[in-house]
């Protein structure tokens, strides 16, 4: 009989009690503990099992849960009998930032310092041990959901030395979602003041802090070493490029294909993997995150589990307000397509909204971008990373990411696609200009629009249509340096449909005295290049072809069209 399936438990003893669906990730603890680094740093995307692994290394070794190797019976950490012995045997701290998500520097630091309160809450017997001196309870006591800021940055390293006084051995320190606060604190507008805090914290916490046997910290992305880690000489950082413990987090395929036989799917695998497969770290391929597969064991049919678990806004932000390069690279990889950058996993946020490959530094973090191919230059010492959409699931999270963004832009974007779709070039200009201003206020959020800013436009238009239209429509558009050319290919998918050409054009006041010479000179050039030949050699009749030019000034729209003849 099938396990019964829990999504979203991620506590391992209740799984284990309860003899849910689990996968055994119990190497990892003989994995980590061989690796004898004293603070190791393990980086993945949301639910990839980073929080049910810390509750597994917390029920293994912590004194709290000595006894109950039970929980660990079957599975590969039992298997070894050195490790048996260390089961409940070392004092552990266990927290969680991962609720640390608001919208001030000063509620955030509120936020933590009730998670530092409750932590020491659960550990109020040490006020009775004889091992503490009363100085050491006083420092105790002085812990409070309202103490200041330098109590709560020493609070951890506090609670790890009493806690080594009353067992007689140094702490274990677990840290989940370290960076969920710092995500926040970028969005949010507080970075610097909530980078100070942290950096004191984790100084103490985990770098001079002679009660300290071993430590790990979990979060999403890796947080440049000058922002927070800048002390940390100590630190063992395992990012989903890295070689270590690659198969401990997430799925493999061998296990998910097995789960699917176990639940009566085998006949899915296909589905599965075009929807879920595409995670890659170190150089273990066909990773799948756990999130989607337990619901999918659960619902039995695809839907985008993973991609919706948790807030995209951040990327959604970074790509819509991104500059043209960057529309131009997503527009790529919507269409199946991939990209090569240079890649620094180590993430500055403060540098996001600059550094071009910062945003698919954060995207390959996140999961949503996975590696092809990995080239050393030689002579530069770069290393160039060919990237791509992950899978089915992130391409169609990304879709509907578009589709709300047009949305926000207000009815009128629909209303001119299906005036486009119907060839009524009126209605395609009254509403084009309704929308214009709209659209344009979307993708450029400088604070004095520029000369650049129908650029935004322009690029963000086209992921608009291509998701609009994708299945009746294969898109492709071309661009050049420079701010002359940019044009649209619809080819259709159905005899029934035209296939159309566009060409945008900015109204050059030396050139052109009114907006209708800007058209003119669009439907000249693609007449003169010949746009319309890329249609026509795949069997598209010259009748069926439709030809518009939009010129700009400004917000101000005029869309003209050429016959087909």
């Amino acid at each position: 009989m099938a396990r019964v399936i829990s999504v979203g438990r991620q506590d391992f003893e209740k799984i284990r009690e309860k003899n849910n669906f689990y996968i055994d990730k119990s190497r990892f603890l003989v994995e980590w503990w061989r690796e004898d680094d004293e603070v190791t740093l393990i980086t993945r995307p949301r639910r990839f099992g980073k929080t049910l692994n810390m509750s597994m290394t917390e029920k293994f070794f912590s004194v709290d849960h000595a006894g109950k190797g039970y929980l660990f019976e079957g599975l590969n950490v039992w298997e070894d009998e050195e490790f048996r012995k260390m089961q409940g045997s070392y004092p552990v701290i266990s927290l969680s930032f991962a609720n640390v998500k608001e919208r001030d520097y000063a509620s955030a630091v509120q936020r933590i310092c009730q998670i530092l309160a409750g932590l020491y809450q659960e550990h109020r017997f040490l006020l009775d041990s004889p091992r503490l001196s009363e100085e050491e309870k006083k420092i105790f006591r002085s812990v409070s959901v309202d103490m200041p800021e330098v109590t709560a940055s020493m609070s951890i390293h506090w609670l790890s030395k009493f806690l080594c006084c009353h067992y007689g051995k140094k702490a274990i320190i677990l840290l989940d979602e370290y960076d969920t606060p710092m995500q926040e604190a970028y969005v949010n507008n507080y970075w610097g003041e909530m980078v100070s805090f942290i950096r004191s914290m984790f100084n103490a916490a985990f770098k001079t802090n002679p009660y300290l046997e071993r430590a790990i910290m979990t979060g999403i992305t890796r947080i440049s070493r000058e922002s927070v880690f800048s002390d940390l000489n100590n630190l063992e950082v395992v990012t989903t490029t890295s070689e270590k413990y690659a198969d401990s987090f997430g799925f493999t395929e061998k296990e998910v294909f097995e789960a699917l036989e176990e639940y009566g799917l085998s006949e899915r695998r296909k589905e599965m993997k075009r929807w879920y497969d595409g995670f890659t770290f170190g150089r273990v391929k066909d990773i799948y995150n756990p999130w989607s597969i337990l619901n999918y064991l659960d619902k039995k049919t695809v839907g985008i589990y993973w991609a919706n678990s948790g807030s995209n806004s951040l990327v959604g932000k970074l790509l819509r307000e991104g500059n043209k390069s960057i529309k131009q690279d997503f527009e790529i990889l919507l269409q199946g397509g991939s990209l090569r950058t240079e890649i620094d996993e180590q993430i500055v946020f403060d540098q996001l909204s600059v550094k071009q490959n910062a945003i698919w530094s954060l995207l390959l973090a996140g999961g949503y971008l996975k590696v092809e191919k990995t080239e050393y230059e030689d002579t530069s010492g770069i290393r160039y990373y060919t990237l791509s959409l992950t899978n089915q699931e992130v391409r169609r999270m990304f879709e509907d990411m578009v589709r709300v963004w047009f949305a926000e832009c207000g009815d009128n974007y629909n209303d001119f696609v299906k005036a486009l779709l119907a060839g009524d070039e009126d209605a395609m200009n009254d509403y084009m200009n309704e929308v214009s201003e709209s659209l344009f206020s979307c993708f450029d959020t400088q604070k004095s629009p520029s000369k650049r800013e129908p650029e935004r436009f322009y690029h963000g238009f086209v992921l608009g249509l291509m998701v609009s239209l994708r299945g009746r429509y294969i898109l492709t558009s071309n661009w050049e340096s420079g701010f002359g050319r940019y044009d649209v290919m619809l080819e259709p998918l159905s005899e029934k449909d035209d296939g159309i050409i566009i060409e945008f054009k900015v109204f050059q006041p030396r050139k052109e005295k009114e907006l209708t010479d800007t058209v003119k000179a669009a439907l000249d050039q693609i007449r003169d290049r010949k746009y319309e030949k890329a249609l026509t050699e795949k069997g598209i009749p010259k009748e069926r072809i439709r030809k518009y030019g939009f010129a700009f000034r400004g917000k101000e729209v005029l869309i003209g069209s050429g016959n087909g003849k």
